[in-house]
């Protein structure tokens, strides 16, 4: 092996490494103050410039996207296990369920998937991953629809916002305990068929 050879190779590892150290820095700075935390504070913690910080991701929205990612094998692990369940209603229930723990993942965390989801921009990297998420929602719904249990008028679209605003108001502080399941069985006699 060259000196070109290894000279790249451990550049390569170091791009790896400082990848991987940004994120978990992110991803504890998202945990204790929300995605707004500072950037510079999260290089910091990192061990990188800030410049190290924007090449790898070059926007809030795309550091955000890679914590998420790792944050995402919960919520597909629990996607499998729902799936399973025989009963489509059930299903639905719990998906939203799964959704609305998702978005809390995170103070503030509803703002930006909302954005991404409405305006649909190519370029925010959370757009597919919000695309990806109302897909999933409009199977588990039409699902439930054909059992008739469930309005045919409502669209995965509708389920994935309504499971965001709630993960917006437990956010807020602004629910307790008690009137969260009152706020959930709201949504839930909303999309029901009567």
């Amino acid at each position: 092996m060259s000196s070109g050879q290894r000279k790249e190779k451990k550049e390569r590892v170091d791009v790896v490494r400082n990848r991987a150290s940004i994120l978990d820095a992110a991803q504890r700075h998202f945990l204790a103050h929300g995605v707004g935390t500072s950037l510079e504070a999260v290089a910091k913690e990192a061990g990188v410039s800030v410049a190290t910080l924007y090449r790898h991701f070059p926007t809030r929205e795309a550091l955000l996207a890679g914590v998420l990612q790792l944050w995402s094998q919960q919520l597909v692990e629990r996607q499998v296990k729902i799936t399973a369940l025989e009963d489509p209603d059930e299903a639905l229930q719990q998906w939203m369920r799964a959704l609305e723990d998702y978005f809390s993942s995170f103070s503030g965390l509803p703002e930006p998937l909302l954005r991404a989801a409405r305006e649909r921009e190519p370029g925010n990297p959370l757009t597919l991953s919000c695309e990806q998420l109302i897909q999933t929602t409009e199977q588990f719904l039409v699902a439930a629809q054909r059992t008739g249990r469930v309005q045919p008028w409502v669209k995965g679209y509708d389920l994935f916002l309504a499971a965001n605003s709630v993960a917006w108001i437990k956010g807020t502080g602004a629910v307790d305990e008690s009137s969260l399941p009152t706020l959930r069985k709201i949504i839930e006699y909303g999309y029901r068929q009567r």
